[in-house]
């Protein structure tokens, strides 16, 4: 395989603990803080790492990590995954750009999702574990932690919010969602984002919603049995005879007459 993961896993502290590696690392090492703070200690620096930030870094490189500090309720807490991986496809990833140290990228669900996969995968042991599934999943995560530095490291603000208003509509689409938490995630009021979507993408927020909900029904109508109501529901319309007055709006033709169609092609 191109990359071999060689640990991955998660931690948590509610005492004080220190790890050195003052004599560098031998792999790579990624570590996203979920929970709760720490210091690092990183290329002669001191950081004071909390929930939300990526640390990444390459063979060779010392590191230290103490966790020692409490929080405002005398707690002291520190959570996160880690992985240790090498090969030649994260060579050549790692050399593509270069990534602060230190990334705040927040606690993304989606890479969480990744990274959670990745360490199952793990936990199953030599004897079941996946190698192919696990060199995708570590590919797949290296990826998306560039898209998410990329994202969190906009320099204009209202850029970053629009597109955290975007990432919130593709993510929640198809299940019922308000406004007012698209604008909540963004960090805006509703007001506010609803100016900012427009200006940024020339439609509302409702209707890249609508956009997005279309086109998984029409994936829905082509390649399942399921019926017309049950799209409509699955796609996060609010009731079928709004899909039907949405899409005949859109494709001048019914879900029923459309469906027909494509089946009789």
């Amino acid at each position: 395989m191109e990359t071999s993961l060689l640990i991955c896993d998660y931690s948590y502290h509610s005492k004080p603990f220190v790890q050195n590696y003052r004599s560098g690392l031998t792999n790579y090492l990624f570590r996203l803080q979920t929970e709760g703070s720490c210091k690092v200690y990183l290329r002669g620096r001191e950081y004071h790492v909390q929930a939300g930030d990526l640390i990444l870094l390459r063979p060779g490189e010392d590191y230290a990590l103490e966790v020692k500090d409490q929080d405002h309720s005398g707690r002291m807490s520190s959570g996160d995954y880690y992985i240790f991986c090498e090969g030649t496809w994260i060579d050549e990833w790692w050399s593509r750009t270069n990534r602060p140290v230190v990334n705040r990228i927040g606690v993304d669900e989606k890479l969480l999702r990744l990274w959670q996969n990745l360490l199952i995968e793990k936990r199953r042991g030599p004897m079941e574990e996946n190698a192919e599934i696990m060199d995708y999943l570590l590919k797949g995560l290296c990826l998306y932690i560039d898209r998410a530095i990329a994202e969190n490291t906009q320099s204009n603000r209202t850029v970053f919010a629009a597109l955290r208003l975007k990432r919130f509509i593709e993510e929640h689409a198809t299940v019922t969602f308000k406004l007012e938490e698209a604008a909540t995630y963004a960090g805006l009021s509703l007001s506010r984002s609803v100016r900012l979507f427009k200006e940024h993408y020339g439609m509302t927020m409702i209707g890249y919603a609508t956009e997005i909900r279309l086109n998984a029904a029409l994936e829905r109508m082509r390649y399942s049995s399921m019926t017309l109501e049950h799209i409509a529901e699955t796609c996060g319309f609010s009731s079928y005879s709004y899909f039907h007055r949405v899409f005949r709006a859109k494709f001048g033709v019914s879900p029923s007459g459309y469906r027909m169609e494509e089946r009789g092609s």
